[in-house]
């Protein structure tokens, strides 16, 4: 799965975008760099019922923002992402969908 999948998952179960999320855990003050991924996770789970790994693709949106290693952009294997930045505003309005 795809790190945007992972994303797109989480939208689908919550809701809400990843921004809207994103936007909330730093509301709450989540991006703190002090502030550990269980915290994070923790609160993800009891808010959203999200597990470990698409709580773990918010946390990365968290504390680093939406650029991600190219490691992956390019590839064909299941992680493959189309770009090296993700898109947190929602499937629907996302222009690589275009």
């Amino acid at each position: 799965m795809s790190f945007q999948a992972y994303l797109d998952a989480v939208e689908t179960k919550t809701g809400k975008t990843p921004r809207e999320i994103v936007d909330e855990a730093t509301a709450r003050g989540y991006a703190d760099p002090s502030v550990k991924a269980g915290v994070i996770l923790e609160w993800l789970k009891d808010e959203y019922d999200l597990g470990r790994g698409h709580g773990m693709a918010i946390v990365h949106v968290v504390k680093n923002g939406p650029t991600i290693s190219s490691k992956h952009v390019g590839t064909s294997g299941s992680h493959a992402d189309a770009s090296d930045t993700l898109w947190l505003d929602g499937k629907a309005t996302d222009p690589a969908r275009a």
